[in-house]
């Protein structure tokens, strides 16, 4: 039985979506023709290719193999009837973002959707070693990350630059300061992303680099979860600037033992270049730097 580029469409977009659900949602198809293109699929190749558990679905060896060939046979695909159909105002389309960070890409996305409104887009949260994994895994289309890891297989386009500041609300006494030293962090409570962060790692350095324990760690999911905790008056935490819009409520102090300045990117799968929905978020990019 040869294989149909339906097989090969549904086990690339499952993967992508983690899920037969959403892999019937993004094909505009059912769940149970999602599932029997995938069963003809392993019953050509003589070999599982997905195992499906309660938490989604993970490659198999031989699944691994052919995923990559699968994604970029897809994409291919997608660009193929994007030229069929004419799609030159993007009636229709979707897009997958990943961040680090609320900001810039909300900003990014908030300005796409003003130029495409039908195109509809899935954002996320993740940190800094999660997003690079969906990268590497050709789970997303687009990631805003800072300080991506280079890769052949990664285009990479710099969006902005900024340093790592302490947030404190604006009645705490770190807020009436120039600058907070990483040694006045040594008697509050420090909150700081979850391990796998790029701050973590860097914060994490500096502070052992100056010999500063903080009198209490405590570790949250993201930044807006960090955020909240600040207003809540939890403790003070250190986060790249600008990675949020502004809050009255909410200072930013620097650091200057953290000087080093970081460039927040917006990252492309190779593959994904040629279609039109990825260049028209890049020109948004490219429109909203200049």
């Amino acid at each position: 039985m040869p294989i149909s580029t339906y097989q090969v469409k549904s086990f690339a977009f499952v993967v992508r979506e983690g899920s037969i659900s959403g892999a019937a949602r993004r094909l505009g198809v059912s769940q149970s023709a999602v599932s029997q293109h995938i069963s003809n699929l392993e019953a050509t190749m003589g070999a599982q290719v997905l195992i499906r558990g309660r938490d989604g679905v993970a490659l198999t060896p031989v699944g691994q193999d052919l995923f990559q060939l699968a994604d970029e046979y897809a994409s291919l695909d997608q660009r193929i009837e994007e030229r069929l159909r004419g799609h030159a105002a993007l009636d229709r389309g979707h897009l997958t973002i990943i961040a680090n960070a609320p900001q810039p890409a909300l900003s990014l996305i908030a300005r796409y959707a003003d130029g495409y409104p039908n195109v509809s887009i899935d954002f996320t949260l993740f940190d800094w070693s999660s997003a690079m994994q969906r990268l590497q895994e050709r789970r997303v289309d687009i990631a805003v990350i800072t300080e991506p890891a280079a890769s052949r297989e990664l285009y990479i386009r710099p969006i902005t630059q900024s340093r790592y500041v302490c947030y404190a609300r604006r009645d705490d006494d770190f807020a009436q300061r120039p600058v907070v030293h990483l040694r006045d962090v040594a008697d509050r409570t420090l909150i700081l992303p979850e391990p796998g962060s790029l701050t973590q790692r860097v914060v994490s350095k500096a502070l052992a680099d100056h010999g500063v324990v903080p009198r209490r760690l405590v570790t949250m999911t993201s930044f807006p979860v960090m955020k909240e905790a600040i207003l809540e008056g939890v403790g003070v935490g250190l986060f790249l600037s600008a990675s949020s819009v502004s809050e009255r409520s909410l200072c930013e102090v620097a650091v200057p033992e953290l000087d080093q300045v970081f460039t927040t990117c917006a990252v492309v799968p190779k593959h994904k270049l040629g279609l039109r929905v990825i260049k028209s978020f890049l020109d948004v990019l490219a429109d909203s730097r200049a």
